[in-house]
């Protein structure tokens, strides 16, 4: 025993015990200290500088872009519906090229005859019915709406 009290008191073992001790708190020490350190460094901080500067320079670019790709998705949209108007008006102009279809229409439209038949027009008995004062202003002859309109600016006069 003489010789572990001896130990335990000899200067290498207080000096490893005093070393062991100042490495602990060192270990926790820095421990606490990355805990609370920022986890940014300046290489974060400048790879978070330079994205920033590549998000705000290309962010104008590319809001043409997708604006400019609207446009002309709007433009071929515009030029297939101008491509059916003209087929529509193409088979149109064949179909008045044809002379059963021009007459079919003249007759239909302008209410035509041929000679020897007798035309004829249905009235509905229900417009019949319509008073005159009741029809608006297109429905009415001419010269009515001319005459009313004489009539309201002699009334405003007085």
């Amino acid at each position: 025993m003489a010789v572990k009290d001896r130990d335990r008191f000899s200067t290498t073992t207080r000096i490893r015990l005093l070393g062991e001790q100042t490495a602990a708190r060192v270990y926790r020490s820095q421990t606490k200290r990355q805990a609370r350190r920022s986890r940014l460094t300046g290489r974060a901080a400048l790879l978070a500088l330079v994205l920033c500067t590549l998000v705000v320079a290309l962010a104008y670019p590319i809001r043409q872009y997708v604006s400019q790709r609207a446009e002309i998705a709007d433009l071929q949209r515009e030029r297939e519906q101008a491509r059916q108007r003209v087929e529509q008006l193409r088979d149109l102009k064949g179909r008045w090229q044809d002379d059963a279809y021009a007459q079919q229409q003249i007759r239909q439209r302008l209410h035509y005859v041929l000679p020897g038949e007798t035309g004829f027009i249905v009235v509905d008995p229900s417009a019949a019915r319509q008073p005159r004062a009741d029809l608006g202003a297109a429905d009415r002859p001419w010269y009515a709406n001319v005459w009313d309109g004489v009539d309201k600016s002699d009334a405003s006069d007085q």
